[in-house]
């Protein structure tokens, strides 16, 4: 045992030997242009992770053990270009590097890419597309920043996984819609200079606000005092999604009483953006005040109000954009001489939050917060059930339709269809308001109902969150993170009348499909602008949770171990009666729905040297569907999903990381599985098979769910970028993965027109395993370099490929649906190799893009002038970023006549990238 003993003492001697007690590290940090020094600048040794931050005279030391050798020190501050210092320890030695310098990020890099990540890349319901690039804008990885600012506008995903995966807070207040699980970005869109303060964690990595999702988490701070005093004003032009922007900011910084404050107005117009008439219309305001009420206690309050309208542009066939372009889009025509879109998103959800600061004492926070969001959210469109589809795109309008006739190709009224397509091919609103005239007309047999109306989806949301998190430095290498969480929710939704399009009756609240009455204790009901019209019905959430964390750091190895809980419940109320779906189907408040979540991960960092390290993370958690995905047909009933369950997902990551004071690399692989998972979808169907359709018909408009879905994920990603010369930098990400469906899940549909009790039929297994998921290339790497001269001018380049992209699928098609006619019966003429052909998933071509970007700055004495370009796509390739088949042909004989036609009638839509575009941005800082 002595022996032992001693051999152990000789071995913690020798450890501690490699350091030494009386070593010294000292510095300052000065500003590069004017030789001030610079307070709060956070510097790290890269080897050990150990952290100082400057005092009022930019000088630090770091206390206790430093490492001998040759190190790395990370000097670091928001607004300052971050700089990397190597140095070397010796034994019993004072290592001084007083005057080291930092220089103010005058190319503002970070705002030039902002305008594509928040306003029209991002996922809105009516797209098969989503984007996380705004979770990543903070982030320091190359990889992730290359993912946000040149992949976003080929809606890439990360690891191909919707940005619910990750978790967007402001002041630790979670920002992901329950109803969805996505952040709704342009909440606070047009802010830009006060929302710059964010704290990344990526992936599974431990993050000290809370839990977070296998994409990580993003934390934006408003906190007044965080702000660098001063002011801003900036312009924008762009043809992207507005034409201009404008914004002001100002910071107080801590004046007299401990007060603080911060403010900034916004304005992004135009009255289309790349593509036609997809108008732009958003003001921002902002306001932060702190009151720093003693060492220990601080109070800020922030509001956020951010209303906003946008036209969006249509996904359309091939054919379309052979005639039409990329351009085109079918949701607008000309009114009164100005171009009128019928489709608009409407955002308008102001936030209110109060939060308190509390230092227990030098170890210990506790951050307590609360925070109110109310509300509209509103998408428009055209409701024609006493008309035609008005849709100047509608399939009977083009020229496949009579190339597809049953008799033979109609080339004549191809080339009709064509040439009426070209020259015009947009909405006829004066069509539309003369068929409501007509029908007010007396003379035609008495006013009738409009045959059109404008309405919108609503969904007005009213939610509080209350949560408190604790941040605890138990001792030198041991942090406590803790956090517990409440979240209520009412969400009232419904359709409203927004525009009568010229009737002076009003519209009839009843199924022009097939009959039945929205509202059935009030039938036949007239209803006008501002009336709710369609369905009317309100969700609940209430959502408790909280989750504790410990991180470990130590000389050769750092890691994590972390756990949390979540209770959720969900209720649908339905304020009208369906006559579809009789009494409490329908009416009345359904049955309360309880899901219990659970969360565990832990990885750690090992240090081969200061310039090589590994690191890995593991996780595993179940968690509430959305509540998109729980109600199978919420407009009309409140059944539920049947068999839901919590979703499970599991993930695993190894990197090697190499970081010298030329290069810095970081490899990749990853590992996800995402299982019994839900999804609900709507659309109109055709080639039906069954018996329980009314009329024994073959079409309806369902909704599709989709039960019990496993997603694999699985691939490399690889950032590295190496500052060649004081002036150069070469930069290189690449991403390679497999998305792909792991099961077959099973698919029914549900509809108003299908006889069965509950309005259902079930089509059993949807057989989408080794399908590919779609949402973006699954492949993609970047090149580039950026020059940046010591007299404030600076540009670089980039060439982007992306392949390996596929369309969405429709589910249907790969059931027993497929190759069942009307009857049931199998079709007698089925082929299978045609079948196979047929059920191919398109894989969507390889493309490149580059980008182009430069900018110069001017400092004059205290203030700052800076101007910037971008050029997107300089090459103007015509590019695909997604796309889905369309549910119309649902059968085999619908599927393979529709594609043995000269042009496909229903054929998959496309989304397209933009062509050559530009950013220009001046601004004045002070």
């Amino acid at each position: 045992m002595k022996k032992s003993f001693f051999i152990l003492l000789f071995g913690i001697f020798t450890v501690l030997t490699s350091f030494a007690q009386d070593t010294i590290v000292k510095g300052s940090v000065l500003d590069g242009v004017t030789g001030e020094p610079i307070p709060d600048v956070t510097i790290t040794i890269e080897e050990t992770g150990q952290v100082v931050k400057t005092d009022v005279n930019g000088e630090f030391q770091f206390p206790g053990i430093v490492p001998l050798g040759e190190q790395v020190l990370k000097i670091e501050k928001d607004g300052f270009i971050t700089k990397r210092y190597p140095i070397v320890v010796n034994e019993g030695k004072t290592v001084d590097i007083s005057g080291m310098t930092l220089n103010i990020d005058v190319s503002d890099s970070v705002d030039l890419f902002t305008i594509s990540l928040t306003d029209d890349e991002l996922n809105d319901d009516t797209s098969a597309s989503d984007n996380i690039s705004g979770l990543l804008q903070s982030s320091q990885d190359i990889f992730q920043r290359t993912a946000a600012f040149e992949f976003s506008s080929s809606f890439f995903r990360v690891r191909g996984l919707d940005s619910d995966n990750g978790s967007v807070l402001i002041n630790g207040i979670e920002m992901n819609k329950i109803y969805n699980g996505r952040p709704q970005w342009s909440n606070w869109g047009g802010l830009n200079d006060v929302m710059r303060n964010q704290e990344l964690t990526s992936g599974l990595t431990p993050s000290a606000y809370n839990f977070g999702g296998i994409l990580g988490t993003s934390n934006i701070s408003t906190r007044a005092t965080a702000y660098r005093q001063g002011g801003r004003v900036t312009y924008s032009s762009s043809n992207r999604s507005y034409a201009n922007r404008i914004m002001a900011s100002y910071s107080s910084g801590l004046v007299e009483g401990g007060w603080a404050y911060t403010f900034s107005l916004g304005r992004r117009w135009g009255n289309e953006g790349f593509q036609d008439a997809s108008l732009y219309d958003s003001n921002s305001f902002f306001a932060s005040v702190e009151k720093k009420i003693n060492d220990k206690h601080s109070i800020n309050f922030t509001s956020i109000y951010a209303p906003n309208r946008r036209g969006k542009s249509s996904p359309n066939t091939q054919e379309v954009y052979d005639l039409k372009g990329i351009k085109y889009n079918e949701y607008w025509g000309y009114l009164d001489g100005e171009k009128r879109n019928s489709r608009i998103k409407e955002v308008e959800e102001p936030i209110l939050m109060l939060n308190h600061y509390w230092d227990i004492n030098s170890k210990t926070s506790l951050n307590t917060n609360v925070g109110y969001q109310f509300g509209k959210l509103g998408n428009s469109r055209l409701d024609y059930s006493g008309g035609g589809n008005p849709s100047p795109a509608y399939y009977q309008d083009l020229p496949s339709y009579y190339l597809a006739d049953d008799d033979g190709p109609d080339n004549a009224g191809a080339y009709i269809a064509e040439q009426n397509f070209i020259n015009d091919g947009q909405l006829d609103w004066e069509r539309i308001l003369d068929a409501n005239v007509t029908n007010n007309d007396p003379t035609n047999g008495g006013a009738s109902p409009a045959a059109y109306v404008l309405y919108e989806d609503r969904s007005d949301d009213k939610q509080l969150t209350i949560n408190s998190i604790l941040s605890s430095e138990i001792n030198e290498n041991i942090l406590l993170n803790a956090s517990v969480n409440y979240k209520r929710l009412k969400s009232e939704n419904f359709g409203e009348i927004i525009d009568l399009l010229g009737s002076n009756v009003g519209a009839l609240n009843v199924d022009s499909f097939d009959g039945f009455q929205y509202d059935a204790q009030n039938p036949d009901r007239i209803v006008g602008e501002g009336d709710k019209f369609r369905y009317n019905y309100n969700l609940f959430a209430n959502i408790i949770s909280g989750y504790a964390q410990g991180q470990f750091k130590y000389n050769k190895v750092d890691f994590y171990v972390s756990a949390s809980v979540t209770n959720t419940t969900y209720q649908r109320e339905g304020l009208w009666e369906h006559s579809r779906f009789a009494g409490e189907e329908s009416l009345g408040k359904g049955d309360e729905l309880t899901f219990t979540g659970i969360g565990a991960k832990g990885g750690f960092t090992y240090k081969i040297t200061g310039k090589h390290l590994i690191d890995v993370n593991a996780g595993y958690i179940t968690r509430a569907p959305s509540l998109r995905n729980t109600f199978s047909n919420s407009r009309e009933n409140s059944s539920v999903v049947r068999g839901i369950t919590e979703e499970k997902v599991s993930s695993i990551d190894a990197s090697y990381i190499f970081r010298s004071p030329i290069v810095k690399a970081k490899l990749t692989g990853y590992y996800s599985k995402i299982a019994d998972a839900n999804e609900v979808g709507f659309y109109y169907a055709d080639g039906l098979s069954g018996f329980d359709i009314e009329d024994n018909d073959t079409s309806a408009f369902v909704q599709e769910v989709l039960q019990g879905i496993d997603k694999k994920h699985i691939g490399v990603e690889l950032g590295i970028e190496a500052q060649v010369t004081p002036t150069i930098k070469l930069k290189g990400a690449a991403s390679v993965g497999q998305y792909t469906y792991d099961n077959n899940p099973n698919l029914y549909l549900t509809s108003a027109s299908f006889t069965s009790t509950d309005g259902s039929i079930s089509y059993g297994q949807a057989n989408l395993k080794d399908y590919k998921i779609a949402g973006g290339p699954q492949r993609a790497g970047s090149i580039g370099f950026e020059y940046r001269d010591p007299d404030y001018w600076w540009f670089g380049a980039t060439a982007n490929f992306f392949s390996n992209a596929y369309i969405d699928i429709n589910t249907l098609t790969r059931t027993e649906n497929f190759y069942l006619d009307a009857d049931g019966l199998p079709f007698n003429d089925y082929d299978e190799d045609i079948a196979t052909g047929l059920l191919k998933q398109e894989k969507i071509d390889d493309y490149m893009v580059v980008n182009l970007i430069g900018g110069k700055s001017w400092r004059i004495d205290d203030y700052y002038i800076g101007f910037f370009a971008s050029v997107g796509n300089i090459l103007d390739k015509q590019y695909k970023t997604g796309g889905f088949e369309q549910g119309r042909n649902a059968n085999y004989r619908e599927l393979r006549d529709d594609n043995s036609n000269p042009q496909r009638v229903f054929g998959p839509k496309y989304w397209y990238g933009r062509g050559t575009n530009y950013f220009v941005n001046v601004y004045f800082r002070f």
